[in-house]
């Protein structure tokens, strides 16, 4: 399988340490045929360390295209190597993971949102990484670090990374991580939104794409970006916290298809299949009825019943066995009118287009320094 098989990466579901593992891809796919979806970030270590039991990681089913792979890692020996592994599975883009801020990551891994202080190692990084497969590489990455946060230094980092490497992708969340302590959540709502930053990118690296993440919660801010020029837009939490109705519209919306007409109840029931042939496959329960439950609350978000649904579920997870006892027992919480009915486009032509003024803020235009240049050609 190969990325020119699908339509481009107008919308993508950002990659969720924990949320979006192979259940949540597999109900994904199931409402949305066109959004890329994106695997949690495996570190190398982990995919060379397990070569054994590989398919517990990587394996996904054919239906999930197309899927991306997201790495970490700072040792330049494992990230071939894994690359190399996960090359047989099929992923259509491998991405390098330059943005997680979480303290076992950027902190004593070393890796993540540090990486963006090293754009040489990263630029060898992803040299190796295209080396060892026949796929698109890309790096997610914030627009600083602590105090390395001016734009001149963002554009220093992409610059760099794809000047001396194949990497003509970058995922940009449009804030910059703060390593003083703060937890992961608290890096996703502290630091400031800066979106001038993201639209700078587009003006002064034409040859490049950029997918902008950060802030974004609804198709109508979807669909706002793309009205101001954005390449591409990744949305990580409310794509999984309101999946129906944010991946419901991603198809019709963004791409332009028709309406699938696709109900919940028809999710359900395909999914059920999936989550009974799965269940306890790893040994030790693993996974669990309550993992493959958990990718879907976000289908009844905000819909009447959802809140005696889930209180039941957590009751039935102690006697049930199977995926389909659990529903059977649970889902006449739900009404008929919610489980039969497609999904509702929510576009409203009053909402306030929060990139509008972007552009009015971009900062000046990014100018290679002549040392920067003389640094490069001998590099």
């Amino acid at each position: 399988m190969v990325a020119e098989q699908y339509l481009p990466p107008w919308f993508s579901v950002a990659p969720m340490m924990e949320w979006t593992d192979n259940h949540y891809r597999t109900m994904a796919r199931h409402i949305s045929k066109h959004a890329w979806l994106y695997t949690e970030m495996l570190a190398a270590e982990t995919i060379v360390y397990q070569e054994k039991n590989l398919d517990r990681f990587l394996a996904f089913s054919p239906d999930q295209h197309p899927i991306v792979l997201q790495i970490g890692g700072n040792n330049l020996e494992n990230l071939a190597k894994a690359t190399r592994l996960a090359s047989t599975y099929g992923y259509d883009e491998i991405n390098l993971n330059c943005g997680c801020p979480s303290p076992k990551v950027a902190g004593h891994g070393c890796f993540g949102v540090r990486l963006m202080l090293d754009p040489k190692f990263v630029a060898e990084a992803m040299t190796v990484i295209a080396a060892n497969t026949d796929v698109p590489v890309s790096v997610k990455c914030r627009i600083g670090v602590d105090d390395h946060d001016s734009y001149n230094e963002l554009c220093d980092f992409i610059y760099k990374v794809s000047s001396q490497s194949p990497t003509r992708h970058f995922i940009i969340h449009s804030r910059k991580a703060l390593l003083n302590g703060i937890s992961p959540a608290d890096n996703r709502k502290i630091p400031p939104l800066k979106y001038e930053y993201y639209y700078a990118l587009l003006r002064d690296f034409p040859d490049l794409r950029f997918t902008i993440n950060g802030g974004i919660n609804s198709i109508d801010e979807v669909r706002a970006a793309q009205n101001e020029g954005a390449h591409g837009v990744m949305v990580g939490r409310a794509a999984y916290n309101n999946s129906w109705s944010m991946l419901g519209n991603v198809d019709t919306a963004i791409y332009g298809a028709p309406p699938s007409g696709v109900t919940r109840r028809q999710v359900l029931d395909k999914y059920q299949v999936y989550a009974d042939s799965v269940i306890g496959i790893y040994g030790n329960g693993k996974p669990s009825l309550r993992d493959l439950v958990k990718p879907l609350y976000g289908l009844f978000w905000g819909e009447p019943g959802n809140g005696v649904w889930r209180r039941k579920a957590d009751s039935a997870f102690h006697h049930c066995k199977t995926f389909k006892s659990l529903m059977e027992e649970t889902i006449t919480a739900i009404p008929d009118s919610v489980l039969d009915s497609p999904v509702v486009d929510p576009y409203s032509t009053a909402c306030v287009d929060k990139f509008a003024n972007s552009k009015n803020l971009l900062p000046l235009p990014y100018t290679l320094k002549e040392e920067q240049e003389e640094q490069l050609l001998y590099a």
